[in-house]
Protein backbone atom coordinates (compact mmCIF):
# COMPACT_ATOMS: atom_id res chain seq x y z
CA UNK A 1 0.00 0.00 0.00
CA UNK A 2 1.31 3.66 -0.95
CA UNK A 3 0.73 6.35 1.83
CA UNK A 4 1.83 10.19 1.19
CA UNK A 5 2.77 11.53 4.47
CA UNK A 6 2.78 15.51 4.11
CA UNK A 7 2.00 18.32 6.45
CA UNK A 8 2.80 22.14 6.83
CA UNK A 9 1.49 23.59 3.51
CA UNK A 10 0.05 26.59 5.06
CA UNK A 11 -2.45 27.14 2.16
CA UNK A 12 -3.96 31.00 2.19
CA UNK A 13 -0.87 32.55 3.50
CA UNK A 14 -0.14 35.90 3.18
CA UNK A 15 3.66 35.73 1.48
CA UNK A 16 4.54 39.78 1.87
CA UNK A 17 7.77 39.84 3.64
CA UNK A 18 9.69 39.81 1.38
CA UNK A 19 7.64 39.86 -2.37
CA UNK A 20 5.86 42.61 -4.22
CA UNK A 21 1.72 42.69 -4.67
CA UNK A 22 2.10 40.85 -7.45
CA UNK A 23 4.13 38.14 -6.62
CA UNK A 24 2.52 37.27 -3.46
CA UNK A 25 -0.47 36.73 -4.94
CA UNK A 26 1.60 34.76 -7.42
CA UNK A 27 3.33 32.16 -4.78
CA UNK A 28 -0.17 32.24 -2.66
CA UNK A 29 -1.51 30.23 -5.96
CA UNK A 30 1.59 28.26 -5.98
CA UNK A 31 0.90 26.74 -2.86
CA UNK A 32 -2.53 25.50 -4.08
CA UNK A 33 -1.36 24.25 -7.27
CA UNK A 34 1.49 22.30 -5.29
CA UNK A 35 -1.26 20.91 -3.26
CA UNK A 36 -3.29 19.89 -6.17
CA UNK A 37 -0.29 18.50 -8.42
CA UNK A 38 0.59 16.35 -5.25
CA UNK A 39 -2.59 15.09 -5.34
CA UNK A 40 -2.46 13.88 -9.00
CA UNK A 41 1.12 12.50 -8.18
CA UNK A 42 -1.15 10.49 -6.11
CA UNK A 43 -3.67 9.41 -8.86
CA UNK A 44 -0.41 8.87 -11.20
CA UNK A 45 1.02 6.64 -8.64
CA UNK A 46 -1.79 4.71 -7.41
CA UNK A 47 -1.46 5.88 -3.84
CA UNK A 48 -4.56 5.18 -1.66
CA UNK A 49 -3.86 7.61 1.37
CA UNK A 50 -3.06 11.01 1.59
CA UNK A 51 -1.64 11.52 5.46
CA UNK A 52 -1.85 15.41 6.22
CA UNK A 53 -0.09 15.90 9.75
CA UNK A 54 -1.67 19.83 10.20
CA UNK A 55 -1.20 22.85 9.17
CA UNK A 56 -3.22 22.59 5.49
CA UNK A 57 -4.06 25.99 5.99
CA UNK A 58 -2.27 29.10 7.06
CA UNK A 59 -5.03 31.27 9.33
CA UNK A 60 -8.83 30.61 9.77
CA UNK A 61 -9.49 33.04 6.86
CA UNK A 62 -9.79 30.56 4.07
CA UNK A 63 -11.15 32.29 0.82
CA UNK A 64 -13.26 30.76 -1.59
CA UNK A 65 -11.07 29.39 -4.29
CA UNK A 66 -8.90 27.53 -1.67
CA UNK A 67 -11.63 26.11 0.02
CA UNK A 68 -13.33 24.62 -2.99
CA UNK A 69 -9.99 23.50 -4.62
CA UNK A 70 -8.98 21.53 -1.47
CA UNK A 71 -12.44 19.98 -1.54
CA UNK A 72 -12.88 19.28 -4.99
CA UNK A 73 -9.61 17.59 -4.31
CA UNK A 74 -10.71 15.43 -1.96
CA UNK A 75 -14.40 14.62 -3.60
CA UNK A 76 -13.17 13.90 -6.77
CA UNK A 77 -10.78 11.43 -5.75
CA UNK A 78 -13.02 9.03 -3.90
CA UNK A 79 -10.63 5.84 -3.97
CA UNK A 80 -8.07 7.91 -1.80
CA UNK A 81 -8.50 8.62 1.80
CA UNK A 82 -7.03 11.59 3.20
CA UNK A 83 -6.34 11.65 6.78
CA UNK A 84 -6.78 15.45 8.09
CA UNK A 85 -4.92 16.56 11.67
CA UNK A 86 -5.47 20.36 12.08
CA UNK A 87 -2.27 21.90 13.20
CA UNK A 88 -2.00 24.78 15.67
CA UNK A 89 -2.66 26.95 12.38
CA UNK A 90 -5.54 25.61 11.05
CA UNK A 91 -9.33 26.08 12.02
CA UNK A 92 -12.41 24.34 11.75
CA UNK A 93 -14.15 26.40 9.20
CA UNK A 94 -13.28 24.79 6.92
CA UNK A 95 -14.64 21.70 7.96
CA UNK A 96 -17.76 23.47 9.28
CA UNK A 97 -18.37 25.06 5.73
CA UNK A 98 -18.57 22.09 4.18
CA UNK A 99 -21.98 21.03 3.12
CA UNK A 100 -21.14 17.11 3.43
CA UNK A 101 -17.68 15.62 4.63
CA UNK A 102 -16.73 13.41 2.29
CA UNK A 103 -16.63 9.82 3.33
CA UNK A 104 -12.96 9.42 2.32
CA UNK A 105 -12.04 12.30 4.17
CA UNK A 106 -10.80 10.82 7.86
CA UNK A 107 -10.86 13.30 10.97
CA UNK A 108 -9.38 13.03 14.15
CA UNK A 109 -10.08 14.89 17.24
CA UNK A 110 -8.80 15.41 20.91
CA UNK A 111 -9.33 12.10 22.25
CA UNK A 112 -6.97 9.09 19.73
CA UNK A 113 -9.00 8.00 17.56
CA UNK A 114 -7.54 5.00 14.56
CA UNK A 115 -8.55 3.89 11.64
CA UNK A 116 -8.18 0.87 9.35
CA UNK A 117 -6.42 2.36 5.78
CA UNK A 118 -7.80 0.84 2.87
CA UNK A 119 -11.00 -0.54 5.08
CA UNK A 120 -14.16 0.45 2.86
CA UNK A 121 -12.28 2.30 0.05
CA UNK A 122 -13.69 2.62 -3.46
CA UNK A 123 -10.95 1.14 -5.94
CA UNK A 124 -10.13 2.92 -9.09
CA UNK A 125 -10.45 1.32 -11.80
CA UNK A 126 -8.36 1.51 -15.03
CA UNK A 127 -9.95 3.23 -18.03
CA UNK A 128 -8.44 1.50 -20.59
CA UNK A 129 -9.01 -2.03 -19.41
CA UNK A 130 -11.31 -1.80 -16.81
CA UNK A 131 -9.60 -3.49 -14.33
CA UNK A 132 -8.22 -2.99 -11.31
CA UNK A 133 -5.16 -0.57 -10.83
CA UNK A 134 -2.06 -2.99 -9.44
CA UNK A 135 0.66 -1.26 -7.22
CA UNK A 136 4.35 -2.02 -7.14
CA UNK A 137 6.52 -1.32 -4.33
CA UNK A 138 9.91 -0.73 -4.81
CA UNK A 139 11.70 -1.62 -1.58
CA UNK A 140 14.61 1.39 -1.88
CA UNK A 141 17.59 1.59 0.44
CA UNK A 142 15.58 2.81 3.62
CA UNK A 143 13.49 -0.03 5.51
CA UNK A 144 11.78 -0.95 8.50
CA UNK A 145 9.43 -2.85 9.78
CA UNK A 146 7.88 -5.86 12.12
CA UNK A 147 9.43 -8.67 11.13
CA UNK A 148 6.65 -10.69 11.18
CA UNK A 149 5.18 -12.72 7.97
CA UNK A 150 1.78 -11.86 7.85
CA UNK A 151 0.39 -8.50 8.67
CA UNK A 152 -2.94 -7.60 7.42
CA UNK A 153 -3.93 -4.20 8.37
CA UNK A 154 -2.43 -1.02 8.65
CA UNK A 155 -3.80 0.95 11.25
CA UNK A 156 -3.57 4.92 11.49
CA UNK A 157 -3.93 6.61 14.44
CA UNK A 158 -3.71 10.44 15.96
CA UNK A 159 -4.98 12.87 18.01
CA UNK A 160 -5.16 16.63 17.93
CA UNK A 161 -3.00 18.16 21.10
CA UNK A 162 -4.44 21.10 23.12
CA UNK A 163 -3.56 22.58 26.45
CA UNK A 164 -6.07 20.14 27.84
CA UNK A 165 -5.04 16.85 26.53
CA UNK A 166 -0.97 17.58 26.23
CA UNK A 167 -0.06 15.52 29.02
CA UNK A 168 -2.44 12.74 29.82
CA UNK A 169 -2.98 11.75 26.31
CA UNK A 170 0.29 9.66 25.86
CA UNK A 171 -1.08 7.16 28.41
CA UNK A 172 -4.69 6.88 26.96
CA UNK A 173 -2.18 5.17 23.41
CA UNK A 174 -3.14 1.82 23.02
CA UNK A 175 -2.51 -0.10 19.67
CA UNK A 176 -2.84 -3.37 18.32
CA UNK A 177 0.71 -4.83 18.07
CA UNK A 178 -0.62 -6.88 15.36
CA UNK A 179 -0.71 -4.05 12.89
CA UNK A 180 1.42 -1.72 11.05
CA UNK A 181 1.01 0.65 12.96
CA UNK A 182 1.48 4.78 11.86
CA UNK A 183 0.34 7.61 14.52
CA UNK A 184 -0.12 11.07 13.20
CA UNK A 185 0.67 14.10 15.93
CA UNK A 186 1.58 17.72 15.17
CA UNK A 187 4.55 19.52 17.12
CA UNK A 188 7.93 19.98 18.38
CA UNK A 189 9.77 16.58 19.01
CA UNK A 190 10.99 16.76 22.93
CA UNK A 191 11.93 14.32 24.91
CA UNK A 192 9.92 15.92 28.24
CA UNK A 193 6.59 16.96 27.91
CA UNK A 194 6.43 20.31 28.04
CA UNK A 195 3.59 22.31 30.74
CA UNK A 196 1.45 24.43 29.22
CA UNK A 197 2.88 24.18 26.02
CA UNK A 198 0.48 22.18 23.45
CA UNK A 199 2.45 22.09 20.57
CA UNK A 200 5.14 19.64 22.26
CA UNK A 201 5.39 16.01 21.57
CA UNK A 202 7.16 14.29 24.13
CA UNK A 203 8.95 10.76 22.60
CA UNK A 204 9.93 9.54 25.25
CA UNK A 205 6.34 8.59 26.46
CA UNK A 206 5.46 7.25 22.84
CA UNK A 207 8.38 4.40 23.10
CA UNK A 208 7.31 1.39 23.31
CA UNK A 209 4.52 1.61 22.70
CA UNK A 210 4.08 -0.29 18.82
CA UNK A 211 4.85 2.44 16.32
CA UNK A 212 6.34 1.96 13.37
CA UNK A 213 5.98 5.17 12.31
CA UNK A 214 5.29 8.28 13.56
CA UNK A 215 4.06 10.62 11.16
CA UNK A 216 4.81 14.55 12.53
CA UNK A 217 4.05 18.08 11.36
CA UNK A 218 5.12 21.21 12.59
CA UNK A 219 9.10 21.25 11.42
CA UNK A 220 9.29 22.69 8.00
CA UNK A 221 12.21 20.63 6.74
CA UNK A 222 12.33 16.90 6.41
CA UNK A 223 13.64 14.64 9.45
CA UNK A 224 13.51 11.12 10.67
CA UNK A 225 15.68 9.11 13.07
CA UNK A 226 14.56 6.09 15.16
CA UNK A 227 11.87 6.21 18.33
CA UNK A 228 12.50 2.90 19.49
CA UNK A 229 13.62 -0.45 18.36
CA UNK A 230 10.49 -0.96 16.53
CA UNK A 231 9.71 2.36 14.76
CA UNK A 232 11.09 5.75 13.53
CA UNK A 233 9.56 9.16 14.18
CA UNK A 234 9.39 11.94 10.59
CA UNK A 235 8.77 15.35 9.90
CA UNK A 236 8.22 15.55 6.00
CA UNK A 237 8.25 19.03 6.42
CA UNK A 238 6.36 21.48 4.38
CA UNK A 239 5.52 21.02 0.78
CA UNK A 240 6.91 24.75 -0.50
CA UNK A 241 9.64 26.91 1.31
CA UNK A 242 7.79 30.42 2.15
CA UNK A 243 10.33 32.38 3.50
CA UNK A 244 14.57 31.79 3.69
CA UNK A 245 14.04 30.27 6.90
CA UNK A 246 12.96 26.99 4.67
CA UNK A 247 15.64 26.98 2.61
CA UNK A 248 16.61 23.93 0.65
CA UNK A 249 14.84 21.07 -0.82
CA UNK A 250 10.70 20.50 0.41
CA UNK A 251 8.05 17.63 -0.51
CA UNK A 252 6.52 15.08 1.20
CA UNK A 253 7.38 11.30 2.04
CA UNK A 254 6.03 8.51 -0.13
CA UNK A 255 5.41 5.38 2.25
CA UNK A 256 5.21 2.06 0.40
CA UNK A 257 3.77 -0.78 2.79
CA UNK A 258 4.38 -4.34 2.09
CA UNK A 259 1.14 -5.46 4.05
CA UNK A 260 2.57 -9.12 4.17
CA UNK A 261 5.94 -8.89 5.05
CA UNK A 262 5.04 -5.72 7.89
CA UNK A 263 8.03 -3.80 6.12
CA UNK A 264 8.09 0.02 5.06
CA UNK A 265 10.07 1.93 2.03
CA UNK A 266 10.16 5.16 2.64
CA UNK A 267 10.90 7.66 0.65
CA UNK A 268 11.27 11.76 0.38
CA UNK A 269 10.07 13.28 -2.86
CA UNK A 270 11.21 16.69 -3.61
CA UNK A 271 8.24 18.74 -4.96
CA UNK A 272 8.35 22.61 -4.67
CA UNK A 273 8.26 24.85 -7.69
CA UNK A 274 10.77 27.07 -6.26
CA UNK A 275 13.69 26.29 -4.20
CA UNK A 276 15.08 29.01 -1.64
CA UNK A 277 18.71 29.74 -0.85
CA UNK A 278 20.09 31.77 1.31
CA UNK A 279 24.13 32.07 0.11
CA UNK A 280 26.92 33.46 2.21
CA UNK A 281 29.52 36.13 0.23
CA UNK A 282 32.64 37.36 1.84
CA UNK A 283 33.99 40.58 1.03
CA UNK A 284 36.16 40.98 3.29
CA UNK A 285 39.24 42.99 1.44
CA UNK A 286 36.70 44.55 -1.08
CA UNK A 287 37.36 48.34 -1.86
CA UNK A 288 34.62 49.18 -4.80
CA UNK A 289 31.12 47.86 -5.82
CA UNK A 290 32.33 45.99 -8.48
CA UNK A 291 34.47 43.95 -6.31
CA UNK A 292 31.91 42.75 -4.36
CA UNK A 293 29.92 41.74 -7.26
CA UNK A 294 32.85 39.83 -8.64
CA UNK A 295 32.68 37.89 -5.03
CA UNK A 296 28.98 37.48 -5.06
CA UNK A 297 29.37 35.94 -8.41
CA UNK A 298 31.93 33.39 -6.67
CA UNK A 299 29.39 32.78 -4.44
CA UNK A 300 26.61 31.97 -6.87
CA UNK A 301 28.40 29.61 -8.92
CA UNK A 302 26.37 26.52 -8.33
CA UNK A 303 23.67 25.46 -10.00
CA UNK A 304 21.07 27.82 -9.36
CA UNK A 305 17.83 27.68 -11.17
CA UNK A 306 16.44 31.09 -12.12
CA UNK A 307 12.60 30.32 -10.99
CA UNK A 308 14.15 30.25 -7.41
CA UNK A 309 14.37 33.05 -4.49
CA UNK A 310 17.90 33.61 -3.97
CA UNK A 311 18.90 35.82 -0.73
CA UNK A 312 22.60 36.56 -0.82
CA UNK A 313 24.45 37.95 2.85
CA UNK A 314 27.20 40.16 2.63
CA UNK A 315 30.02 39.00 5.33
CA UNK A 316 33.26 39.92 6.25
CA UNK A 317 35.06 43.49 7.16
CA UNK A 318 34.55 46.80 4.97
CA UNK A 319 36.75 49.66 5.23
CA UNK A 320 35.47 52.91 6.18
CA UNK A 321 36.58 54.53 2.78
CA UNK A 322 35.36 51.33 0.50
CA UNK A 323 32.68 52.42 -1.80
CA UNK A 324 29.85 50.01 -1.51
CA UNK A 325 26.43 50.42 -3.11
CA UNK A 326 23.63 47.99 -2.27
CA UNK A 327 20.91 49.07 -4.67
CA UNK A 328 23.16 48.58 -8.16
CA UNK A 329 23.87 45.26 -6.73
CA UNK A 330 20.56 44.03 -5.97
CA UNK A 331 19.55 45.47 -9.63
CA UNK A 332 22.30 43.14 -11.39
CA UNK A 333 20.97 39.91 -9.82
CA UNK A 334 17.03 41.21 -9.86
CA UNK A 335 16.43 39.56 -13.79
CA UNK A 336 18.00 36.36 -13.01
CA UNK A 337 15.93 34.97 -10.37
CA UNK A 338 12.52 34.99 -9.50
CA UNK A 339 13.25 37.31 -6.35
CA UNK A 340 16.82 38.36 -5.02
CA UNK A 341 17.95 40.23 -2.19
CA UNK A 342 21.09 41.32 -0.42
CA UNK A 343 21.19 41.54 3.45
CA UNK A 344 24.64 43.59 4.24
CA UNK A 345 26.16 42.33 7.36
CA UNK A 346 29.54 43.64 6.85
CA UNK A 347 31.09 45.75 9.78
CA UNK A 348 33.24 48.36 9.42
CA UNK A 349 36.83 47.76 9.92
CA UNK A 350 38.57 51.29 11.12
CA UNK A 351 42.44 51.87 11.47
CA UNK A 352 42.66 54.39 13.99
CA UNK A 353 46.67 54.49 14.24
CA UNK A 354 46.19 56.05 10.62
CA UNK A 355 44.31 58.97 12.19
CA UNK A 356 46.30 59.74 15.38
CA UNK A 357 48.43 62.14 13.70
CA UNK A 358 46.07 63.59 10.86
CA UNK A 359 45.39 67.13 11.60
CA UNK A 360 42.11 67.16 9.28
CA UNK A 361 38.37 67.27 9.57
CA UNK A 362 37.89 63.89 9.16
CA UNK A 363 40.62 62.82 11.54
CA UNK A 364 39.77 65.18 14.52
CA UNK A 365 35.86 63.80 14.14
CA UNK A 366 37.33 59.89 14.01
CA UNK A 367 39.34 60.75 16.99
CA UNK A 368 36.28 62.20 19.17
CA UNK A 369 34.15 59.53 17.94
CA UNK A 370 36.64 56.98 19.51
CA UNK A 371 37.05 58.47 22.97
CA UNK A 372 33.57 58.56 23.27
CA UNK A 373 31.97 56.50 26.00
CA UNK A 374 28.62 54.71 26.33
CA UNK A 375 28.99 53.94 22.78
CA UNK A 376 30.23 50.00 21.31
CA UNK A 377 33.02 49.51 18.94
CA UNK A 378 29.98 48.66 16.41
CA UNK A 379 28.68 51.43 16.71
CA UNK A 380 31.88 53.74 17.07
CA UNK A 381 32.52 52.52 13.19
CA UNK A 382 28.49 53.03 11.82
CA UNK A 383 29.27 56.16 13.65
CA UNK A 384 32.69 57.24 11.36
CA UNK A 385 31.81 55.17 8.43
CA UNK A 386 28.10 57.79 8.16
CA UNK A 387 29.81 60.43 9.35
CA UNK A 388 32.50 60.44 6.73
CA UNK A 389 30.72 59.97 3.52
CA UNK A 390 28.11 62.49 4.26
CA UNK A 391 30.87 65.01 5.05
CA UNK A 392 32.07 63.70 1.30
CA UNK A 393 28.92 64.29 0.04
CA UNK A 394 27.64 60.55 -0.63
CA UNK A 395 24.08 59.34 -0.35
CA UNK A 396 23.69 57.65 2.81
CA UNK A 397 20.07 56.28 2.51
CA UNK A 398 20.98 52.89 0.85
CA UNK A 399 23.17 52.09 3.42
Amino acid sequence: MKIIHCADIHLNSKMASNLTKEKAKERKAELLHTFIRMVDYAVKEEVQAVIIAGDLFDHNQINKTTRNAVYDQIKLHPWIEFYYLQGNHDSNSFLTDMEEIPENLKLFGKEWITYTAGEGRTVMKDETSGSESQQSCDMGSSVSGLNQSAVRKIAITGVELDQENSSSVYHSLVLDAGCFNIVVMHGQESEQSGKDKTEIIALRELRNKGIDYLALGHIHRYKEDRLDARGIYCYCGCLEGRGFDECGEHGFVLLEIDEEEGTCCRTFVPFACRQLYEIPADVSGCHTTSDMKERIDNALEQEIASKSMVKVVLTGEIGVNDEMDIDLLSKQYQDSFYFFKIKNQTKWKIDYHAYELDESLKGEFIRTVREAEGMSEEDKAAVIRYGILAVSGEDISTL
